[in-house]
């Protein structure tokens, strides 16, 4: 394939194949994007070295090609390396979502406004799915049992587009598991300041919170000036990970997805709360989240399985006052937020590099 021979656009809408016409859609809703490698005067070509697909992504390929024998490694691969063939991008047809990327800059076009030059390793802060990917190695190096893949090929970054230059003191795929998720912990620290700010001091409860995305919310959390924080967890394996801390005052094992269960476990741990934050990558989990926020709070829904439509109606079944928003990846400054969380907070920093040699090991 080549580059469509039309005007080329900031928001990459010059590389959508379909739909076409007057139906042309931005690049995260087309059905299939041109990843040729010769680049717009304003793109950017990276060499890409790893993939890491987002958690709602990954369980959804993984459950569905789990037997009576286990987890079938080959068969996500194989999906994995299709999708991207018949797409030209990292998008899960069944969650609509795909991940990120870790590469170095091979190319960059003279109109190119990102700051990135030639040699760079950087990090993409947009999502797989919008991002135009080709590969070329079969992803040899992926056992399929993880959400890292090792990958060989080349990726096109827009002229709206963001990435990240990886900093020179963290592990590289470390920085990448930060920066995938750093949109929640920046968006968590908005909220509780605007409560702050207003006077009140507020509650927060983070569903999912052993987990990236939620260990840097309850991180944020206190660092905006949150009162009681209550990490809720579906597990006693992973209430261990969090116990002793200093990330949340009260640990509850609760499955998020069971409305009495999870209302009866914040209630003991001191709730209903002003602010939750979900962050799990399961469906199900928007109105048991809804009830165990008071009335007048705020429910941030930081997860790609989240129905929006089950929020709203849950929301309005349950006669709920509160204000529910959608978690956008993208808050000014979202990276180095994140990344100077990891660096201030050992104990943080040990549960991210705990998850990362778990998953550079793979199953035993």
């Amino acid at each position: 394939m080549t580059v469509r021979a039309v005007t080329h656009s900031p928001f990459g809408v010059h590389r959508v194949l379909d739909p076409t016409g007057e139906r042309v859609t931005l690049p995260q809703a087309a059905r299939v994007l041109d990843p040729s490698p010769e680049t717009a005067p304003d793109e950017v070509r990276i060499d890409v070295e790893v993939l890491n697909l987002d958690a709602a992504s990954y369980r959804q390929l993984r459950e569905k090609h789990t037997g009576a024998d286990g987890v079938d490694g080959g068969a996500v691969r194989q999906e994995v390396l299709d999708i991207v063939a018949v797409r030209g991008k990292m998008q899960n047809p069944v969650t609509g979502s795909g991940g990120m990327l870790i590469g170095t800059v091979a190319q960059v076009g003279p109109e190119s406004p990102l700051g990135l030059q030639v040699g760079d390793r950087v990090a993409t802060l947009v999502s797989l799915s919008l991002t135009p990917l080709a590969i070329t190695d079969g992803l040899a190096s992926w056992d399929g049992m993880s959400e890292r893949v090792p990958a060989s090929g080349h990726a096109i970054l827009f002229g709206r587009s963001i990435a990240a230059v990886l900093p020179d003191d963290l592990d590289p795929e470390l920085a990448l598991m930060v920066m995938d998720v750093c949109g929640a912990p920046a968006l968590a620290q908005r909220v509780v300041q605007g409560y702050v700010a207003r006077g009140h001091v507020p509650s927060v409860a983070v569903l999912g919170a052993a987990g990236k995305s939620g260990s840097l919310s309850l991180a944020a959390a206190r660092d905006a000036g949150a009162g009681r924080r209550v990490a809720v967890v579906p597990d006693a394996r992973e209430a261990e990970l969090l116990r002793g801390t200093g990330l949340a005052e009260e640990v509850a094992v609760a499955d998020a997805r069971s409305p009495l269960g999870l209302e009866a476990a914040v209630r003991q741990a001191g709730g209903p709360v002003d602010v939750t934050v979900v962050c799990v990558d399961v469906p199900g989990c928007e109105q048991p989240a809804i009830m165990v926020t008071a009335q007048g709070g705020t429910v941030i829904y930081f997860s790609m399985a989240t129905s929006f439509a089950a929020a709203a109606l849950g929301a309005e079944g349950l006669a709920a006052d509160v204000t529910m928003l959608v978690g956008n990846g993208y808050t000014p400054g979202h990276a180095d937020y994140a990344l100077s969380l990891l660096r201030g907070d050992d104990a943080l920093r040990g549960l991210f590099e705990s998850r990362l040699a778990a998953e550079q090991t793979g199953p035993a």
